[in-house]
């Protein structure tokens, strides 16, 4: 298939200003609105982060969430996404690494993908190493299990986005992969300014920063981790912008079984999931949302103001 997009790539992504308003003037606000997605990754890759998730998306501030259908814990929040289809905002998290230890996961697809692939037949460790390795046609077949496989469970997907970011970062030509998958299926992909300025010469002929909706993404890392995470949230959320943001975060809790997944791993660890959970279901939260008027979002909003 041919990878380079047409002008007209994603309606989803393309920038308000086309159409003469912006995205928070199209959903109902003021142009200078702040509107933030507070997003959590790695549904399905544990029993706990599922229970977490669901927890912060019923009772706390979490507004969407992403699905990894490769692994041993899809089919449990699959069951939850399609009895309450149309209640939450869950997509797809495209899947082509496994970062853990000793807890591992392989391909989707049942054809032969062996570029996707280690000795022992899981996922590599790292996007440098899907990257060093991969065939795009194998990857292709591998994307397109994962999607059908969601859709069979009855579980209808609000975006893609995509594991450790190894889709958009690999190669340019992946994310045109990715990007060609979201058009073709009719599913939101997400994208934002900031990594398309990562690499903007190389990805041009796949996505500008014309197609991208995404004012601003934001995530903890390590050193957040290490000296005091809640007030790398706090921060985050009152120094939030005018405009269409994202925070990304991978609440689970604490207990044995995720203990057990993150051996060896501090950092996206059990404990850093906890934290997440605990922060984003808390009071706190929801304070500093409403001190700030910063309004959440959805996919399912955004993408019908952009239809």
């Amino acid at each position: 298939m041919k990878y380079i997009l047409s002008a007209t790539l994603l309606y989803f992504c393309a920038l308000p200003y086309i159409i003469g308003q912006t995205i928070s003037e199209k959903l109902g606000y003021q142009k200078d609105a702040k509107l933030l997605m507070v997003h959590a990754d790695d549904l399905g890759s544990a029993r706990s982060v599922n229970l977490a998730s669901i927890t912060g998306l019923e009772n706390g501030s979490i507004s969407s969430g992403s699905v990894m259908v490769p692994c041993p814990w899809f089919a449990d929040i699959a069951r939850y996404a399609a009895e309450h289809d149309g209640k939450h905002d869950l997509g797809i998290h495209l899947t082509v690494t496994c970062e853990w230890e000793y807890y591992k996961w392989g391909p989707t697809t049942r054809a032969a993908v062996p570029s996707l692939v280690d000795s022992n037949g899981y996922f590599y460790q790292d996007c440098a190493s899907f990257a060093a390795n991969l065939d795009m046609q194998e990857l292709e077949t591998e994307l397109r299990a994962q999607i059908d496989k969601a859709l069979a469970y009855g579980f209808n997907p609000t975006h893609l986005d995509t594991h450790m970011g190894c889709l958009v970062f690999a190669k340019p030509e992946v994310m045109g992969l990715y990007l060609a998958l979201g058009k073709e299926y009719g599913i939101p992909t997400f994208v934002s300014k900031d990594e398309v300025a990562l690499a903007p010469d190389l990805l041009a002929p796949y996505v500008t920063m014309k197609d991208v909706i995404w004012d601003a993404v934001h995530s903890a890392g390590p050193q957040d981790f290490d000296q005091d995470m809640d007030a790398y949230y706090r921060n985050t959320l009152r120094e939030i912008q005018p405009g269409l943001s994202m925070i990304i975060i991978h609440p689970g809790y604490d207990n044995q079984e995720l203990q057990g997944v993150c051996e060896g791993h501090p950092y996206w660890g059990s404990r850093w999931r906890q934290n997440d959970a605990d922060f984003f279901s808390g009071i706190i939260c929801r304070e500093i949302l409403a001190e700030e008027n910063i309004k959440l979002v959805t996919w399912k909003e955004v993408a019908k103001a952009m239809e």
